[in-house]
């Protein structure tokens, strides 16, 4: 084998849908935002420079943009429930596929149960200032969650 190749692939079937981000947050009884989504302007493919320079981020102020209100609740309920199927505590992200080519069912695409950034950019507390607690309010909230 030649260095810089390995032997095995992994290869997924693309999936033709919205990418819904949701914030998670709480231990025995979490909660989920407000959904929010991710839209790349200049790229096709979300790489480093579509993420992090030309990347406009929308946190839902308007409950789920254009998810509609029962769609909102099942993205939240479903989140809270992948949450708690990890035993999460603190804090997470759940990411969802919505509106895929054979309905309008959703998919469970990832969890992430690591500290993300809490820059400028970063969805988690875009998407908790867009459900009612702002920035300071939030920070408070973990701290106390990880007492």
């Amino acid at each position: 084998m030649r260095p810089g190749y390995d032997r095995k692939i992994i290869v997924e079937r693309g999936v033709d849908a919205r990418e819904i981000e949701v914030s998670v947050l709480g231990n025995d009884e979490p909660v989920a935002s407000l959904p929010g989504e991710i839209i790349p302007q200049s790229a096709d493919f979300y790489d480093y420079k579509a993420k992090y320079v030309d990347c406009e981020r929308r946190a839902a102020d308007d409950p789920g943009r254009d998810l509609g209100e029962e769609l909102t609740a099942e993205i939240q309920r479903l989140a809270v429930l992948v949450f708690q199927a990890i035993d999460g505590s603190g804090l997470g992200r759940v990411r969802l596929f919505s509106g895929t080519r054979h309905g309008k069912k959703l998919l469970v695409n990832e969890i992430h149960h690591t500290m993300p950034g809490f820059t400028s950019i970063s969805m988690y507390p875009k998407m908790w200032e867009a459900s009612g607690i702002s920035y300071s309010e939030l920070i408070d909230r973990l701290i106390e969650l990880a007492f």
